[in-house]
């Protein structure tokens, strides 16, 4: 089968959701970091890595999860580390387990950000409707685990601090899912399909501020019909990054049958991706204003790896 019949299956496929104080620093930042120190935001942060496999019972979703976060000491089912953190809901993209995307979960953790991944939606048929509720219903979930007794994440969840993100169409979904939650304050994506429902649709009506990471190079759910008319539907504050040369597969941590290529290696593309998602996260859900210039700044719209286009 040519590559120009897989990506037209791929895309019918993917077409067929009490207050605290803010920390005296960000959560990823570094102790004793001088002011104005630019990070290497690619690179893992300070934490040490805990991940979790959990069952989500909220909002009257049931699903498996992992959960990653950051922790006194690396591995499975570790103790959280000290302080309270950020969460970021994550859905994988059709057909992909969200084993795809562990470097990823474990990149935003070391930085200070509790990141879960629902399992659900896994399937040849899968609902976006209902995975954008399950994205929900996993923040819900997280928030709920701050105060339940016995839980490994009590007291160690900002529950004012919340975050949407996925790839493809769970990127189409955490938009869903956005126009769903007033509780959310932010979105940032890879690559993100238009969704039945439609994504497009919801942009329009979704205030918080969205990133969008796209590849220039890719061919199954590619700017032109879907990051661009999400963005252009979208509400300011918007952002769309396109990574040049990137391509649909790189956002994954490896890949399979059907995936398109681009002009750039996987661990050059998800490098950059990890720089600019963890920027944005550590912005607008760990109030770090020195990300500025990452974000909207001349750092942004001159990087010569990721073009730029948004209104602040």
């Amino acid at each position: 089968m040519s590559r120009v019949c897989l990506a037209g299956v791929a895309l019918l496929l993917l077409t067929a959701v009490p207050a605290h104080a803010a920390p005296s620093a960000p959560v990823g930042t570094p102790a004793g970091t001088p002011a104005g120190t630019a990070l290497d935001l690619s690179a893992p942060g300070p934490q040490a890595v805990g991940y979790s496999d959990v069952n989500v019972s909220a909002s009257g979703r049931s699903f498996s999860a992992r959960v990653y976060y950051p922790a006194v000491s690396a591995g499975n089912n570790t103790a959280v580390a000290a302080g309270r953190f950020p969460v970021v809901s994550f859905g994988h993209g059709f057909f992909q387990s969200i084993g795809k995307y562990a470097s990823l979960g474990r990149h935003w953790a070391s930085w200070g950000m509790i990141t879960i991944m629902p399992a659900s939606q896994g399937g040849l048929f899968p609902s976006h409707s209902a995975f954008a509720d399950d994205l929900n219903a996993a923040l819900t979930w997280m928030v709920q685990q701050d105060t339940a007794p016995g839980s490994r994440f009590g007291a160690h969840v900002r529950t004012d601090r919340l975050a949407l993100s996925g790839h493809s169409m769970g990127g189409g979904a955490s938009v869903l899912a956005a126009a769903r939650n007033p509780g959310v304050r932010t979105v940032t994506n890879l690559a993100a399909a238009e969704t039945n429902p439609s994504a497009r649709a919801a942009a329009a009506t979704t205030r918080v501020p969205m990133q969008l990471v796209a590849g220039s190079r890719d061919t199954v759910a590619g700017p032109s019909g879907h990051q661009i008319p999400i963005y252009e539907a979208k509400l300011a504050p918007k952002q769309l990054r396109t990574i040049v040369g990137g391509f649909h597969c790189g956002f994954t941590d490896s890949g399979g049958f059907g995936c398109d290529s681009g002009s750039i290696s996987r661990a050059v593309q998800q490098s950059i991706t990890k720089r600019v998602t963890t920027s944005w996260l550590l912005y607008y859900l760990a109030d770090d204003g020195g990300q500025y210039d990452a974000v909207w700044g001349a750092a942004a719209r001159t990087d010569p790896a990721v073009q730029f286009l948004g209104v602040e």
